[in-house]
């Protein structure tokens, strides 16, 4: 989630959230790409060196783990069964085939999606078609397969139900006008500030917006075509308003709960909401001291 979630936050050309703010504030996309590939690759270290960290602290002790008294209801899940000094699984020919494919469809996926037009349907019909392929090369029948198959949409059923909560909390904020009301008092507090002060507090503005939308795209065509013009009074580029969106957006959406990829990922993972929050938050302040100053350089740049 991390890995994704650093990914967002840095993304160069993301197509549901660069490419569309960018049109709505009036600049090419690749205006400000310099300041993002360098936001993506700082954060991107300093992720890596906090995970490493961790993994390193619970291989030497696996009770520092966030999840260690699951431990075992976990092996149970994930390994259905399986234990340490159980005969190993050989890696064979057609394993290699599945992985393939599996690779093969988020390559599609890709394809679909940004130059296809694909969409939720689309993308649903590809993984099916993928995975009764996955079922002939490897050779289930065709009771081994549907059971398969049940048992993995069992194990989404908790998922969606989650999904749909979160989905349901930013409709009703939605309908009441509580976001419509926000963002007239955040246009109000970036007016007439100056470049660093200006930036800054878009990025702290556009936070708070990202955990009431944590639609991507819908917080870019929401926000863009009100804050990038006062960024002219500033004398603050429009591409670095798009990155300070698309940096507060991708770090808000590491942790908050009206995201159905923290909410889905989690309940997938069975990490609990908020041992998740107590594992990112120190680095979540490191993240956002490097943005701060990477959007504060180029304001004054």
């Amino acid at each position: 989630m991390l890995g994704a979630g650093v990914g967002t936050l840095g993304s160069t050309i993301n197509p549901f959230a660069t490419v569309i703010a960018s049109d709505a504030a009036g600049v090419p996309f690749t205006n400000g790409i310099m300041l993002r590939f360098g936001l993506l690759a700082v954060c991107w270290l300093a992720c890596v060196a906090f995970v490493m960290r961790y993994a390193a602290r619970v291989k030497a002790d696996p009770q520092l783990s966030i999840v260690a008294d699951k431990r075992e209801s976990n092996e149970t899940h994930f390994l259905k069964g399986k234990r340490e000094g159980d005969a190993p699984v050989t890696f064979t020919g057609t394993h290699g085939v599945i992985l393939v494919i599996f690779a093969a469809s988020f390559g599609v996926m890709i394809w679909g999606v940004s130059v296809g037009g694909w969409w939720m349907a689309e993308m649903s019909g590809l993984f099916l078609v993928a995975a009764i392929v996955v079922g002939l090369i490897a050779r289930m029948g065709e009771e081994e397969f549907t059971s398969t198959f049940v048992d993995g949409a069992r194990d989404l059923l908790g998922v969606a139900l989650v999904i749909g909560i979160a989905r349901g909390i930013v409709i009703v904020m939605d309908a009441g006008s509580i976001t419509d009301t926000i963002l007239y008092w955040a246009e109000g507090a970036v007016n007439g500030l100056g470049q660093v002060a200006f930036i800054n507090t878009m990025f702290g503005l556009q936070g708070l917006l990202s955990f009431l939308v944590p639609s991507s795209s819908g917080l870019a065509v929401l926000t863009m075509p009100i804050m990038a013009p006062l960024a002219d009074f500033s004398n603050v580029d429009r591409s670095l308003v798009v990155t300070a969106y698309q940096s507060a957006s991708g770090l808000v959406n590491l942790i908050t709960p009206t995201s159905a990829v923290v909410m889905g990922g989690l309940a997938l993972g069975r990490v609990p909401y908020e041992r998740w929050l107590k594992f990112t938050l120190p680095l979540l302040g490191v993240l956002i001291v490097i943005i701060m100053v990477g959007l504060s350089l180029s304001a004054i740049a």
